[in-house]
This record gives C-alpha cells, sequence and structure tokens, in this order.
C-alpha cells in the first residue's frame, strides 16, 4: 500500500537475499535484515517504493552510492560511510508472491542501530565526551570524504542516520539484537535483558565505531535536487530563509548533533504556536542563541519577508529571550568554564550564519577539542 511492497519473513529477493526481519520502514523506502545465501552474512537490503514521483529520486540515491563506492577506493575516509554492496531490480516471483517488476533494491553492509538508540539512554546527561568525540571524528571524516571526494551534499544529517558498528565479536554479536530499536517506544535488548546504552558501555563503549547512513535525499555540490532539505531541528538557517545552500548545511547540522551528544538536549527544537509556524519559531531560537542575523543574510531573498517584518525584527515573534551558549551549557548543563570554553570553540563556528565564513569538515577535525 501506498508503494510499499509485501514482503514476509523467509522469503527470497533476487534468489540470493532471504529476508529475516524488517528493520524499519520510512518514506521513501523499507529495509530488511537478510541472509547473503551466497556469502552467508547478514546484509541490510532496502527496498525503495514504486510510487510515482519516487523512480527518479531512486535512480539518484543509486548514482550518489555508486560514486561513493568508486571513490572509497581511493580514499580510506570512505570507511565512514555505510558500503554499498549490490543493487538489482526486482525479477517475477520472489517466494510467497510476485512484487511489481522493475522494484529497485539496495544492498548494504549490516551495521548496528542508528546512534539515537544509545543517545535515548543519556538523555539526562549526554554521552561521554571523549566517545561524542571520536564519533564526531568519524562522521566529520566521513561528510570530508563526501564533500570533496564526491562533491555530495548529505542534507540530512542526524543521529537517526548515523549508524553504531563494532569490530570486537562480543560488540558484534550484541547490536543485531537491537537492529530495530529506533522503533520500539521503551528502548529495551531483547534476548539477554537490561538497558540497551548500560550493556555497550559494559562492553566498552569507546570500542563502538559509527557510519554514516542514508544517501536518499543526498545531492550533488553542483546540482541540488530540492529546496526543502534536512529534517527541522537540524536544518540549516540558509535553508529556513529560503537561500541557496551547500557543504555548510551538512556543517550546520554537525553542530546541532554534537550539542545533542554532549548534552542529551536538542540545540533547536521548534515547535508551532496559535499565531506562529514551526519556521518561525525555528528562526527565533536561532536569533535567541546566536543573535540577530545580519540584514544581508536576512534579506537576501525574497522568502525572507515571510519571516522579517524590517532588519532584526520577526514578523510573527516579538518577544524573544536572548541567552548564550555558555549560559546554557553553564547554568543548564552545570559544565565547568573549562569544558564549555573548549566546547563553545569548536560549536561556534559551525553555525556561522555566513555559509562561506561557516567552519569545513576539515577545519572541524583540525580543531583542538577534538583531539583533547
Amino acid at each position: 500500500t501506498g508503494g510499499h511492497h509485501p514482503v514476509r519473513e523467509g522469503e527470497v529477493f533476487n534468489t540470493r537475499y532471504q529476508a529475516l526481519h524488517k528493520l524499519g520502514c520510512g518514506a521513501f523506502a523499507t529495509v530488511w535484515l537478510c541472509q547473503d545465501i551466497r556469502r552467508k552474512k547478514h546484509v541490510a537490503v532496502k527496498i525503495l517504493k514504486s510510487r510515482e514521483g519516487f523512480a527518479e529520486a531512486a535512480q539518484d540515491e543509486v548514482i550518489l552510492l555508486r560514486c561513493v563506492s568508486s571513490m572509497k577506493k581511493k580514499d580510506r575516509a570512505g570507511e565512514n560511510i555505510v558500503c554499498l554492496l549490490d543493487d538489482f531490480r526486482m525479477i517475477g516471483e520472489n517466494g510467497f508472491h510476485i512484487l511489481p517488476l522493475g522494484v529497485l533494491c539496495l544492498v548494504f553492509e549490516a551495521l548496528g542501530p542508528p546512534l539515537r538508540c544509545l543517545m535515548n539512554n543519556y538523555t539526562a546527561q549526554g554521552l561521554p565526551l571523549p566517545f561524542v568525540k571520536k564519533s564526531l571524528q568519524q562522521v566529520l571524516a566521513g561528510l570530508h570524504f563526501l564533500h570533496k571526494c564526491c562533491r555530495i551534499i548529505h542534507t540530512d544529517i542526524k543521529p537517526e542516520n548515523i549508524l553504531l558498528c563494532g569490530r570486537d565479536k562480543s560488540l558484534q554479536r550484541l547490536l543485531p539484537d537491537a537492529l530495530n530499536c529506533s522503533q520500539r517506544t521503551a528502548l529495551r535488548v531483547t534476548g539477554q535483558g537490561g538497558d540497551f546504552g548500560n550493556q555497550l558501555e559494559e562492553s566498552n563503549l569507546m570500542s563502538i565505531e559509527v557510519k554514516i547512513a542514508d544517501l536518499g535525499s543526498a545531492c550533488w555540490t553542483y546540482k541540488p535536487f530540492s529546496k526543502e532539505i534536512q529534517t527541522q531541528p537540524y536544518r540549516a538557517l540558509e535553508v529556513l530563509l529560503g537561500l541557496d545552500y551547500g557543504t555548510p548545511a551538512d556543517i550546520w547540522s554537525i553542530g546541532c548533533l554534537a550539542f545533542e551528544m554532549a548534552t542529551g538536549e536538542r540545540l533547536f527544537d521548534p515547535q508551532p504556536g496559535k499565531y506562529f509556524s514551526r519556521d518561525d519559531d525555528h528562526v527565533a531560537r536561532i536569533i535567541e542563541l546566536l543573535g540577530r542575523i545580519p540584514p544581508q543574510i536576512a534579506f537576501s531573498w525574497n522568502k525572507s519577508t515571510k519571516f522579517f517584518s524590517r532588519p532584526g525584527a520577526l514578523l510573527r515573534l516579538s518577544r524573544l529571550s536572548p541567552r548564550s551558549l555558555h549560559s546554557v551549557l553553564a547554568d543548564r548543563h552545570r559544565w565547568t568554564k573549562h569544558d564549555l570554553a573548549a566546547f563553545t570553540s569548536f560549536l561556534l563556528p559551525t553555525l556561522h550564519y555566513a555559509p562561506e565564513r561557516r567552519s569545513t569538515a576539515s577545519r572541524c577535525l583540525q580543531h583542538a577539542w577534538l583531539s583533547a
């Protein structure tokens, strides 16, 4: 229904991939954990919807992923992007029923659950900073690879699109049990019982690695596919204002991600009101935290009249409560002066209003806070 294709456990795709259980379902695809019968290992098969209008987007995703796979052979930083192993189209009968011919399927390495699943267990205080720094280094290395080597903008960096993986065998045994944890309201690992976050900590949190996943809404740096990109809390200011965007939009999302990982709280969590939209609230929260938006940015495109009545004045929200990043970390999260100074010196350049002056993935990787 709605472009989804009915699949059952035990079904075999393309005479090679046997469906074990569904991992998740999104707007554009369903993902199944499968057994690669030929290689005798687990893989994740993403079945893209065939509904009208999705075909072109699906083909774009395949081209982007093939570019990443090709460039991976030349640059080790590509290891921080989930690997495409195979792609095929459904051909005829697949065990229980016949799927529509030509349904596109993408085969990826099977990794662990999204970073969100781990973060859900640290909402009170945030993840341990050594793990935050290590994970950000890997995500930034992956973004640098996408931006510079592949000329790709991810456009949807968020905890749900960063997957956990582990090299030691005990961790690899644990992670598959939690592959579908994002679908659960209360996060519990099946099988052994207990708390997922605590079990991972006992298995040595620092042995976990992360990889960037889901290029389903990605685009070329020289050919954006859509004006509407990014999940709302991680959406860059230039995207909110309807301006042209590029790789700096991903860096804004990195700033939002870093804050959320380190504190357990979203940097911006806009909500609609009776007389204003969620976008209105989002722009207001950005101004409260980062200060007045310069007129040359606020009024650089005609959509700006949707938000501003005059330079510095929001159209539907007049009473703002300014607060600094320093005060948020000190007062709400009880960070020490030393810790918050180092962190904000990393974070603020990722949130610069002017995209051309915003930090890059390469500059972020060189920042002293990451290696301290």
